[in-house]
């Protein structure tokens, strides 16, 4: 059986999903993205249900976004 296609979408799901999370210049570098639709995916994220953390940007870095808990964990 072959494997599903792997999506930015899921690519990005995946890099928040991470203990360290990730920032929005992050994604765009991984996905070709400008930042207002790494913005855009984000929320789309927390439409279907999952939280997202915000770490306030420290001076000259950018906030990091991490999954904190997925639809799957909510109910």
């Amino acid at each position: 059986m072959a494997n599903p296609k792997h999506t930015k979408t899921e690519t990005v799901r995946e890099m928040l999903a991470r203990s360290k999370g990730t920032t929005i210049p992050a994604i765009c570098k991984a996905t070709g993205w400008q930042a207002h639709s790494a913005h855009a995916l984000l929320s789309g994220f927390r439409k279907a249900g999952y939280t997202i953390e915000r770490q306030p940007a420290r001076a000259g870095k950018a906030s990091i976004y991490r999954i904190t808990a997925s639809p799957e964990t909510k109910a």
